[in-house]
């Protein structure tokens, strides 16, 4: 069986080394990419939209990831999709798929500078983020447990705007690599965020299970605006109402498109 992307020797009756030797070296052959997938495939196996892994296998896969590094799917800062270019508009983001099932998909958002991923969402999703190299802002948030139709006051007579939702922030800071890999989980971690390049970057995803508008699982975007903007102060909300948002479902933005790009990694191997 496989723990943490290492192989892990189950006991057997003769103790030969030639044996031992033999596994070992498998799994040594065997690409970090492989791995992921292969982890992916057992711990999302029996999963589906609002089910979260036990904190053992989220374990798991957090452990393939944060040892991956930018050569383990051929990817270099140098290539032409990762330059800030003189053309007028936000910089494209290039998108590499490795993998993609009913259960979860793998793929990588290469981010040239000032380009952004806008705020959106993860419905039902357990979300594995590994950034690969660069700097990239993340700004992310939770909905705060109120009714999305709710008509009462807040607190001290304040209401929920029409068309706004109240959101928590729940990261709002600037990662650097190298770092952890980031995990939100459907109700919790940051389920909204947005990706902001500081510099070049690229960031593995790893979604269980990835988006589907067929299963009810379309990815939404959203404008945040300031607590105080339409509730005039934070008294009526615990804590500084700093950390608190209204969110605002709208369509795609016009201006952000992702191009499709070609992985030239490791290759998955079904099985």
């Amino acid at each position: 069986m496989r723990v943490d992307g290492q192989l892990v020797e189950k006991p057997y009756k003769s103790s030969s080394k030639k044996i031992r030797r033999r596994q070992k070296k498998a799994g040594s052959m065997q690409s970090a990419v492989q791995r992921l997938y292969d982890v992916c495939k057992d711990v999302f196996a029996d999963g589906g939209a609002g089910v979260v892994p036990p904190p053992e296998d989220v374990e798991r896969i957090r452990s393939v990831l944060d040892s991956l590094t930018p050569a383990d799917v051929g990817l270099s800062p140098n290539l032409p999709f990762f330059k800030k270019t003189e053309y007028k508009g936000p910089p494209a983001v290039r998108y590499l798929h490795l993998y993609d099932c009913p259960r979860f998909s793998i793929g990588i958002f290469c981010l040239p500078p000032t380009s952004c991923i806008p705020l959106h969402n993860h419905p039902g999703m357990t979300v594995f983020s590994k950034l690969l190299f660069g700097s990239m802002h993340i700004k992310s948030y939770d909905w705060v447990d109120v009714p999305e139709n709710f008509n009462q006051p807040l607190k001290s007579g304040h209401f929920q705007p029409p068309g706004m939702r109240l959101a928590k922030l729940h990261r709002d800071a600037v990662f650097t690599t190298p770092c952890e890999t980031s995990i939100l989980y459907p109700l919790a971690g940051g389920n909204m965020h947005r990706f902001t390049a500081v510099t070049s970057c690229a960031v593995l995803d790893v979604l269980g299970p990835p988006y589907s508008d067929a299963e009810g699982r379309p990815c939404m975007y959203y404008n945040d605006f300031p607590y105080a903007s339409f509730s005039g102060d934070t008294d009526s909300v615990p804590g500084n109402g700093d950390e608190y948002a209204w969110l605002e479902e709208k369509a795609k933005p016009d201006e952000f498109f992702v191009l499709g790009a070609k992985y030239t990694g490791p290759k998955i191997i079904e099985r």
